[in-house]
Formats: structure tokens, C-alpha cells, sequence
């Protein structure tokens, strides 16, 4: 792992066992096993070390939602899946396009895999992109990051819907991301319990047969 890496994983363990209060330059270096003063190295300020931080949290999220499609490829016979790509659903999703292969329900069940992955397996990235979302209400430079990092998820649920059929994928894709992010916080920073994915796949599925007409 490079020490970019290190840092920035460290980073997010230090914000889910210390909350915002316990992340500092000293506290990576510390938790890392790093001599004093890596970090301050790698990101001078307070405001790189939330970007640094922010930076590997996307990527890791983007790799959740790039890696479902390859765990579960429809057949020709399925009669939920969309029928072969045939090249379109790149052009809306680019890596993402594959997910425009799969009918609605076929589709509903890959994003509800998606959500019990960051429920269950990456929690740690979710609860760490809470807390770095509180914080960025309060710092201008580190909104900007947030905000930029948002817009590229929101681009990627426009793309999906656009290559599932969506007559208004722009208004579908902020439907289906604060769908998304109100099961994520329910069952994280909430009151509500961790569903399973059973019962994941049933919202889905609902919320996409009214978005897809079907």
C-alpha cells in the first residue's frame, strides 16, 4: 500500500473509532505507524488531510458500485434483463453502462446488493463519509470536495437509469440516490435497523417498476 493510502485509510479508522475531534496530522502518523510528521508531509493542512481523506472514500464507494454488475451477469433467457448491451449504455454510463443490461428488477437486485454492501462490509467508509459530510457544512473548501464527489454519484444514477430506459433519468437519478442515502442513514446514524437484503431488493424493485414504468 502506498503511504498516500496508508494515510488516507488510517485516516477514515481514526474517523469512525474518534469521530471528527480525534483526526489529527499526529493521530495518523501515530495509528499508521509512521514517523512524526508523514502526514504533515503528504497533506500540510487540516483542509488536504480532509480532501486526502475524502479522496480515498470516493474511490473506495466507486469501487463497491463498479464491482456489483460483474457479480451477476443476466442470461439471454431472464426476462428481467434489458438484452445484451449493445454499446448505447457506454455512452451513458461508461464504466458504468453495464449496469443498462438489466431490467428493472434484475437492476433492483444489483443495487440493493450495492446498499447491503455499505451497510455491511464497507460501513466503516459510510459512517466515515458522515461524519466528513458534517464537517463540510461547516468549511467551505472541504464543501467544495463533497459537493464535487456528490455530483459524480448523482452522474453515475442519471447514466444507470438513462441506459435502463428512464424517460427523465436526471430527476430519476436524485430520486434514486436520496432513496439510497435515507436506507443508509436510517440504518447507520438512525434509529432503524440494518435490513436485509431481501427486503432491500423489495424497495428497490418498487421504487424502479414506478421510475421505469413497468
Amino acid at each position: 500500500m502506498r503511504r498516500e493510502e496508508l494515510v488516507a485509510e488510517t485516516a477514515i479508522t481514526l474517523l469512525v473509532e474518534r469521530g471528527m475531534r480525534g483526526l489529527t496530522h499526529r493521530a495518523v502518523d501515530e495509528a499508521a505507524g509512521l514517523p512524526q510528521g508523514s502526514t504533515s508531509n503528504l497533506a500540510r493542512t487540516r483542509a488536504a488531510l480532509l480532501a486526502l481523506t475524502l479522496a480515498r472514500l470516493t474511490a473506495l464507494e466507486e469501487g463497491y458500485f463498479t464491482a456489483v454488475p460483474s457479480t451477476a451477469v443476466p442470461s439471454a433467457g431472464d426476462p428481467s434483463a434489458g438484452g445484451p448491451d449493445t454499446g448505447g449504455s457506454e455512452a451513458h454510463g461508461g464504466a458504468y453502462g453495464a449496469y443498462g443490461a438489466y431490467g428493472p428488477d434484475a437492476l433492483a437486485g444489483l443495487m440493493a446488493r450495492l446498499l447491503f454492501t455499505q451497510l455491511t462490509d464497507g460501513r466503516r467508509t459510510t459512517i466515515a463519509r458522515y461524519e466528513l459530510a458534517l464537517e463540510a457544512t461547516r468549511r467551505p473548501e472541504l464543501r467544495k470536495v463533497y459537493d464535487e464527489a456528490g455530483r459524480r454519484f448523482r452522474e453515475v444514477a442519471t447514466a444507470v437509469l438513462a441506459a435502463a430506459g428512464s424517460a427523465d433519468p436526471v430527476r430519476h437519478g436524485r430520486q434514486l440516490v436520496a432513496f439510497g442515502e435515507g436506507v443508509l442513514f436510517d440504518a447507520v446514524a438512525g434509529a432503524g435497523a440494518v435490513p436485509g437484503l431481501e427486503e432491500l431488493r423489495d424497495g428497490m424493485r418498487e421504487l424502479l417498476r414506478g421510475m421505469l414504468q413497468t
